[in-house]
């Protein structure tokens, strides 16, 4: 009797686990062309394609599998292997990627740049409200602005979607095809979900491309996502539940630096369990050892390019890590080594600039402009501003309100206490000529501010408070000028000092 219990037991749990389902997905994301190991989190050899590619070809011969990519895989102007190859490594994804989403530098070299590139992929590019000029969605496969993937019977809702921001980030002449516009967020979004469920998908992915607070808007208005990749805003956070939902979140930072892993387990009742972890792509991923031939012969390509030289020409040396830690919630040594250089340059009180401005640390020792450039990609001129003491602390708290995203401020020239969410404390350098010259705001007082022109005329909640307030555009290229400081004040150091506590 007791043998025959054991079987029937045996045979309900065989049965059980053939009705249950494992499925692993992967993302990496905002690559922008970072070809060749980097450095990262105070270590050299992180990422780099040769690695990416050689940990995500291992995963592809399994048919329980997915890859995704989160979109930018170029960025025009830096690194320069951007500029030279543009994206020359997207068609090495072929066989790799099972969709990608559209990111808004994708297209940045112009529309024929992009078909030219499109037509030499063979995984879906996805961006279900990228229109054309006549209103048709770009991104359509088999009729459909996603896909459903079938895998190990379970059936896979996969889509994208084109930021609320992209209509500003992305100009005319840098989209995928003449024309094309950006359709609604959210209404797209819906409308999707809506379809995705009267197919009867098991669960519904978003591959990004968008910036974390409207990823987690999208998740806490519309039901039924099951997953969410963060992209776009390069953030660095492990698989969370969003509050107050029933949707997953996970974002593997930047560049090839992590890429992330998310296994969804289907019980034999229907239920879902959703796990996940962040992978390293350090020293401890071998290369892929086609892919590494071919990128060093590029990088050799690139170097010996007269147009390109200069930029790994020695500019400095740096004797300490210029950190870009916790750039996102409070001070961070590159931020207040930048920032405290624009505020001298531009003569201003108080200097401040979105922490999206800055993307990596610079390493100790021997410094090239590519490696500036890399901390600093982006091509920001600064702006003088005439604000009121008022309205300085309002932009300070907006400033904090964003604490944990692109959105936070570095600073110079100001400090402040962090307080139940507001800059309190808050003292200014009154006489920019006078380091120690700090004293409490004075709200009728009017203070000079140095932001770039990103923050100043298009950063959300920064704009509005900019806007009509006399101003003066310097001209002062701030790659440029940090370049120039560094040249003549070598070696360079930098600390935290308390000014955001």
């Amino acid at each position: 009797m007791k043998k025959a219990k054991f079987l029937v037991l045996v045979v309900l749990l065989l049965s059980i686990l053939s009705f249950s389902t494992t499925i692993k997905m992967y993302l990496v994301t905002d690559y922008h062309s970072h070809a060749i190991p980097f450095y990262s989190e105070g270590q050299r050899g992180f990422g780099g394609i040769a690695k990416i590619i050689a940990f995500l070809k291992d995963k592809t011969g399994d048919e329980d599998t997915l890859v995704f990519g989160g979109g930018d895989m170029i960025n025009l102007g830096t690194p320069a292997w951007s500029d030279k190859f543009h994206a020359i490594e997207m068609p090495w994804f072929n066989n790799i990627f099972d969709a990608m989403a559209y990111g808004n530098h994708d297209s940045e070299y112009g529309p024929a740049d992009f078909q030219e590139v499109w037509k030499d992929v063979t995984y879906p590019i996805l961006g279900a409200n990228v229109l054309d000029a006549g209103g048709v969605p770009v991104f359509e496969y088999f009729g459909k602005r996603y896909l459903v993937l079938e895998v190990e019977g379970k059936k896979i809702g996969v889509f994208a979607l084109a930021g609320s921001d992209f209509d500003s980030l992305v100009k005319p002449a840098a989209r995928p095809v003449e024309g094309a516009t950006f359709g609604d967020f959210m209404i797209t979004a819906s409308e999707i979900v809506d379809e995705m469920e009267a197919e009867g998908v098991d669960l519904i992915v978003f591959i990004g491309h968008a910036e974390y607070e409207e990823t987690l808007k999208l998740a806490r208005e519309i039901e039924g996502i099951d997953l969410i990749f963060g992209t776009h805003s390069h953030l660095k956070i492990p698989l969370t539940k969003i509050e107050g939902t029933e949707t997953y979140f996970i974002s593997p930072y930047q560049y090839g630096t992590y890429a992330a892993e998310v296994v969804v387990y289907f019980g034999a009742d229907g239920q879902k369990s959703i796990s996940g972890s962040l992978i390293p792509m350090d020293d401890s991923i071998p290369e892929d050892p086609v892919i590494a031939d071919k990128v060093e012969k590029l990088q050799y390509e690139l170097e010996s390019d007269s147009e390109f030289a200069h930029l790994f020409e020695w500019i400095g040396d740096v004797e300490t890590e210029l950190s870009a830690a916790n750039v996102n919630t409070g001070e961070s040594v590159l931020g207040n080594f930048v920032m405290d250089i624009i505020r001298e340059k531009s003569g201003a009180n108080v200097a401040l600039s979105t922490s999206s401005s800055f993307r990596a640390s610079i390493a100790p020792g021997s410094t090239v402009y590519e490696d500036l450039k890399n901390a600093l990609p982006y091509v920001n001129t600064i702006y003088v501003y005439e604000v009121k003491g008022e309205t300085l602390e309002k932009i300070l708290n907006h400033s904090v309100s964003q604490s944990g995203t692109g959105f936070f401020s570095q600073v110079s020239g100001v400090r402040f206490i962090i307080s139940n969410g507001k800059a309190t404390s808050i003292e200014v350098q009154e006489d920019p000529e006078c380091p120690d010259s700090f004293a409490l705001l004075n709200p009728e007082a009017t203070y000079l501010v140095a932001t770039t022109n990103y923050q100043g005329l298009f950063a959300p909640g920064y704009k509005d408070l900019f806007a009509g307030l006399p101003c003066t555009d310097t001209g002062l290229d701030v790659q440029k000028i940090v370049k120039e400081y560094m040249q003549n004040n070598s070696p360079v150091s930098a600390r935290l000092d308390g000014r955001i506590r």
